[in-house]
Formats: C-alpha cells, sequence, structure tokens
C-alpha cells in the first residue's frame, strides 16, 4: 500500500543509505564536478577516495545544484505511484541552489508538494528528515508536522572543527572566510551552522586541543535526542568522540563521512557534530 506522504531530500542531508532505504527517502543527488567533468553525488566516486585526492586536485573541484527539472520529474513520479502529499526538505538556502531547484520543480503540483527549508546542512538536516519520516509512518496531519520540524530546527546544532580554512575561503560560499588568514596562521578553526548561516566560532592551535574542545562544545548541550558524529576522512577521531559522547544521547548516536559536495567547501580531516538538543 501506498503511503500517503513521501519524504523527498537531497544528497546533502548525509542520511544514511540504510535509514533511507527503511524510511523509503527519496534523495536527489546534487552534482560534483571534478577536472571538468560532472558526476552524480554518490556515483563513481568513494568518499574516502575522494578525500584522499581532494588536496592534489587542479583545477579545485566544485558543485552545482539538480536541475528543477530533476525535481519535477521525480515529484511527478511520486504522485502517479499513489503519493498525494509530498514533503521536500533540503540545506539552507542561502548556502546553495537547491532549495530554489526544488522550489521550481514544485511549482506545477501545486499544494500536493510542500518545499522545507531545513536551514542547515548535512546531518542538520538528516535529522528533520528521519523525524519526518517517522512521523509520516504515524500519519501525523502535514501543518502539525511542519510545526513540529521548525520547533526541531531551534534545537539543532552543528559544529565543527576544519584542519584549515583555506578550502571554506577558496568556495566563495562564507563572506568571512575570503580574508580570514586561518589558513596562514595554521590554526583549527570552528564553524558552526545556525538559521542557515555559517558563523565563526572560535579556533584552536592544535588538533588535540580542538578534539578536546569539540567535546566540551558537545557535552555542555546537556541531553541530546539524536547525535551523529561528522567527518571528513578522520573516521578514529570521530569514533572516539563518539564514545566519549554516547552517553548524552537517547537513541544510539550515528557516525557519518560527509558528502563530497560538503567536503568541497570544508576539506578532508574535519570533525564535527550535529546535535538535536532534547525538548524541554
Amino acid at each position: 500500500m501506498t503511503h500517503p506522504l513521501a519524504l523527498v531530500t537531497d544528497s546533502t542531508a548525509d542520511v544514511p543509505a540504510a535509514l533511507a532505504a527503511q524510511y523509503r527517502i527519496h534523495i536527489v543527488p546534487t552534482v560534483l564536478v571534478i577536472q571538468g567533468k560532472a558526476y552524480l553525488d554518490g556515483e563513481h566516486i568513494s568518499r574516502e577516495e575522494f578525500y584522499t585526492r581532494l588536496p592534489t586536485l587542479n583545477p579545485p573541484p566544485t558543485t552545482a545544484a539538480p536541475a528543477s527539472g530533476t525535481f519535477e520529474s521525480l515529484y511527478r513520479r511520486l504522485l502517479a505511484e499513489g503519493h498525494t502529499r509530498i514533503l521536500s526538505i533540503h540545506l539552507a538556502g542561502n548556502l546553495s541552489g537547491v532549495l530554489n531547484a526544488a522550489r521550481l520543480g514544485a511549482q506545477p503540483f501545486g499544494k500536493a508538494v510542500t518545499v522545507l527549508d531545513g536551514g542547515q546542512l548535512s546531518m542538520g538536516t538528516g535529522w528533520q528528515v528521519l523525524h519526518a519520516a517517522r512521523r509520516a509512518a504515524e500519519n501525523i496531519p502535514i501543518p502539525r508536522l511542519l510545526e513540529e520540524l521548525r520547533e526541531m530546527q531551534a534545537r539543532v546544532r552543528l559544529v565543527a572543527m576544519l584542519d584549515t580554512l583555506e578550502y571554506l575561503r577558496r568556495s566563495g560560499r562564507v563572506s568571512w572566510a575570503k580574508a580570514a588568514l586561518g589558513s596562514f596562521l595554521r590554526i583549527r578553526p570552528f564553524v558552526e551552522v545556525r538559521r542557515g548561516q555559517v558563523l565563526r566560532a572560535g579556533q584552536t592551535r592544535t588538533r588535540r586541543k580542538g578534539l578536546r574542545a569539540l567535546l566540551e562544545r558537545l557535552t555542555a548541550l546537556g541531553p541530546l535526542e539524536a547525535l551523529a558524529i561528522l567527518h571528513t576522512n578522520a573516521e578514529a577521531e570521530a569514533r572516539a568522540l563518539l564514545e566519549q559522547s554516547r552517553g548524552q544521547v537517547a537513541q544510539p548516536p550515528l557516525i557519518v563521512q560527509a558528502t563530497p559536495v560538503i567536503g568541497v567547501h570544508v576539506g578532508p580531516k574535519g570533525v564535527g557534530f550535529a546535535a538535536v538538543r532534547a525538548a524541554p
């Protein structure tokens, strides 16, 4: 039996493949451009290989949003399969053209398709998608689900320690990074995503101090509803952070290697977390 509500997101949400399959979440791949050739995110190159090659790729890889027609085709197919409503949740609109492409793709379908700006990226978006999928299985009304998601957005925290500021600076997506000298001072910068903005969140001189500070920031959040430790080819450090914070979270935490489409802008050896604070 076809469920009335279909869930759609894009590959920057980093929803693990097993969970996407379990909850029948439809993922639209974003585009990765390496040496002039366009690849659909998740195809042709593994995440591990990408991060290993990233420092030597010349010219640097770039990214692009899916075409609006890709979203329109998917929405049309899902409605033809018997879904009566579609909820499409995506990364922050001012960080990418993905949200706008989804909105353009939704126009022919009127109220049948709702496109939501998640205000986040990686599992900061992914946790919202998974919450929507679980609640959709309970046949919650769409207006109430949207209220829950907007309330949840206020409880999402995404913080990361980058190994260098160079990739964020050259991406041109974050204005303050263009003039920053972090890459030359050999610092480990912290960034936080909040309300669709990438904010400066401090720095340390060494990775060891940075990882300790990351744990302190995570611990300070108190009890958590959900937690994903994020990394870009720094799995050992991510696992250590997960083990140190496991007691904070109600459901089993995840370790997620961030998609290359995000990695282009943050570089290899990054470590961070996407946490959802427990509701009061």
